[in-house]
């Protein structure tokens, strides 16, 4: 009778330990990006600010919305890397990593259900497709409309 319930109550408590979740704010494992390869990113984001918005695009040349421009600017950087196409998986990509470890190349995703992304690009500033009309541009975390928005920070 005891070995019966020895089985079972092992393996409850090796899946109860599986779903524990790991304190956040703490330094992730190491990022799939070097901090030189993070560097190009930001500089290659930087290079596309003025570029037009396009909804669903995904190039210069046909234009960007938010999850496109990080997906390409992503894939043709020195260390390519395949980034998910939709903002909704882009706030689950990498890890989570705190404000105050933050560094040029994380993603910035905004809203309690991920509704906009950008590239950090230093001194508290990201690159981003914002909106219809617009064009791609550099921001302030801290500015008026960003400063308002839930955010959250994640290291491919």
């Amino acid at each position: 009778m005891q070995r019966r319930l020895a089985l079972p109550l092992l393996l409850a408590t090796l899946l109860a330990a599986c779903g524990t979740t790991p304190p956040r704010g703490r330094q992730p494992a190491e990022s799939r990006l070097s901090s030189d390869a993070a560097s190009d990113v930001a500089v290659h984001a930087l290079g596309l600010v003025g570029t037009p918005y396009r909804y669903g695009g995904n190039t210069p040349d046909g234009g960007f919305d938010c999850s496109g421009l990080i997906g390409y600017v992503y894939r043709h950087g020195m260390m390519p890397v395949l980034a998910p196409r939709t903002v909704a998986q882009l706030a689950g990509w990498g890890a989570e990593v705190d404000r105050s470890i933050l560094r040029t190349g994380d993603l910035v995703v905004f809203g309690a259900r991920a509704t906009h992304a950008g590239i950090y690009v230093g001194e508290g500033r990201f690159v981003h497709a914002p909106s219809t009309g617009g064009t791609v541009r550099l921001d302030r975390l801290d500015g008026p409309h960003w400063s308002r928005q839930p955010v959250a920070f994640r290291r491919p």
